[in-house]
């Protein structure tokens, strides 16, 4: 099952759920938005939990509203935020800067200046929220390296390919993010085991050995075709290319 057969929604829900469940952002409300995606339950309720995303949910109407469309949980919308497609091609940079500013000079005050200019390369895309608006690239730059990798790691969205099920957990060849002293890059592939369910309760449906998936923390999000597989590397080698690039990073004290 891909994104393109759910509503947008549900695509969210699949992506929002492993940092929920972990307490780091959105409403207190982790076993209703698993037990609704894994049902492909869509409804009111689900949408308006949606909103209750303050991170992700900005992105998703400055999206929308560059392309012209109504509906900020459209799949459409929803694919290019957590994956990525043409529709970030249409936002520009500087309305990407002026929302930033908007959401995060008051918390920061004059340190934000650097990050609200133009960013060249700079789109509104989950892995630029990770590595641009977070402390955790600034960190690294500091000598602070255990943590702050495998947060950047883990928050992004990243990609592996399955190589064995077993019952509720799924071991995937994957490549994780080292920084060298200077740069944040993809090392070599290595094992992880991941999550496909808990309680018989899942994100992705059934998956299999061979099949290439998106994995947010510990969770497998669905299962990815080709398009989708390609998008979502693109994408996030540009933003992280974006953030290797600047000179300065993000203000430390901005947190979500």
């Amino acid at each position: 099952m891909t994104g393109g057969q759910v509503s947008g929604a549900l695509l969210f829900t699949r992506y929002a759920y492993p940092p929920n469940a972990l307490g780091y952002c959105g409403p207190d409300a982790s076993r209703q938005l698993l037990e609704q995606v894994s049902a492909g339950q869509d409804d009111a309720d689900l949408r308006h939990l949606a909103r209750g995303f303050e991170g992700a949910w900005p992105y998703l109407e400055l999206i929308a509203a560059a392309n012209g469309i109504g509906d900020p949980l459209d799949a459409r919308v929803v694919e290019a935020y957590w994956l990525g497609n043409a529709l970030l091609d249409r936002v520009p940079v500087a309305m990407t800067g002026r929302s930033l500013d908007d959401r995060f000079r008051a918390r920061v005050g004059r340190s934000w200046e650097r990050l609200a200019a133009e960013i060249p390369g700079a789109q509104p895309h989950h892995s630029f929220h990770v590595f641009g608006v977070y402390p955790w690239v600034g960190l690294l730059r500091e000598g602070r390296h255990d943590e702050p990798l495998r947060v950047l790691d883990r928050c992004r969205i990243r990609w592996g390919k399955v190589v064995e099920v077993t019952g509720e957990r799924a071991l995937v060849l994957s490549r994780p993010l080292e920084w060298d002293g200077r740069v944040l890059h993809e090392g070599a592939p290595r094992l992880e085991q991941v999550v496909t369910a808990v309680d018989g309760l899942g994100l992705a449906g059934a998956v299999a050995p061979g099949d290439w998936c998106s994995l947010h923390w510990d969770w497998v999000c669905e299962r990815l075709d080709r398009r989708r597989l390609v998008a979502l590397r693109s994408r996030s080698a540009g933003q992280l290319a974006a953030i290797n690039a600047l000179p300065f990073s993000a203000p430390a004290t901005v947190l979500a």
